[in-house]
């Protein structure tokens, strides 16, 4: 274990405990007043993101590895048992025993596949188990493209129907990222025969352009919701959550494409 490994680490608890947190927040707001039980396990994730998320600022670069590897370890069960509650919620939905609460299926899908990627990704950097860089480009395309698809259905759903422009606008979003995960799919379909500079570097462009795009719409979104100019059921905070998802997606990307330029890259980026 290394410096790059305690950066990477940290870097991707500090990141998605805050998400988990605010995961907690949305589900809580759309359980009926009656759903007691769930909310209380909404509270208490709540304030278990919110513990990890401070005591990973309490680290710095300089950390000792085995001492993040605990830690890793115990965010690894504590984002386990979110996903086991996430996925509790979307069975008592689907099976229709929660008449009235307003959390999408979809949505509730979504935040688990999140909570999996995040103890996936605390499980391979413990293990050391780092995937080869064109299998970690193909991966967590597939994995963001679907979420940024995701995204556009939520606000196209979550404005107000009268904001037709806005409601257009997300509905071309979603086709065009649906359009894009078909491509990745069938890109990891094809390996290892697509691991070619070439096609890797035309499929992180052409993502680059797009995640771009919706990146600053979700940015126009959030400041009007937050001026009151636009009519929607949209949180704030929860405009601000999909932006820094998407900004979390060009980070990524960017790395990828300086990677595949050639560029020398800080070993702790090669991570994955």
């Amino acid at each position: 274990m290394s410096d790059a490994f305690v950066a990477r680490s940290l870097d991707e608890i500090r990141f998605w405990s805050r998400i988990m947190k605010e995961h907690s927040f949305f589900l809580r707001l759309g359980f009926r007043c009656e759903d007691t039980q769930l909310i209380q396990e909404a509270n208490h994730f709540h304030a278990v993101f919110e513990d990890i998320e401070r005591r990973s600022y309490s680290f710095d670069m300089n950390a000792d590895p085995h001492t993040i590897k605990e830690f890793n370890s115990e965010v690894h069960t504590a984002t386990s048992h979110i996903w086991v509650f996430k996925r509790k919620i979307l069975g008592l939905i689907l099976q229709c025993k929660l008449p009235g609460q307003t959390n999408f299926p979809l949505l509730v899908d979504h935040v688990s596949r999140e909570a999996n990627y995040f103890r996936n990704r605390l499980e391979e950097l413990n293990c050391g188990r780092l995937e080869p860089l064109p299998d970690a480009i193909i991966d967590e395309n597939v994995f963001f493209l679907k979420i940024m698809a995701d995204h556009a259905k939520f606000i196209g759903h979550l404005l107000d129907p009268s904001e037709q422009k806005l409601v257009e606008q997300a509905r071309e979003f979603n086709h065009d990222f649906e359009q894009l995960m078909f491509q990745a799919v069938d890109l990891s379909s094809m390996s290892p025969q697509s691991h070619t500079v070439p096609l890797l570097s035309q499929f992180v462009d052409e993502n680059l352009v797009s995640v771009k795009a919706l990146r600053d719409f979700k940015k126009t979104a959030s400041d009007l919701i937050n001026d009151c100019r636009i009519k929607s059921i949209i949180h704030p905070l929860l405009a601000d959550h999909v932006f820094r998802e998407a900004e979390r997606f060009l980070f990524i990307l960017d790395m990828f494409d300086r990677s595949l330029s050639g560029h020398k890259v800080n070993k702790k980026e090669l991570i994955h």
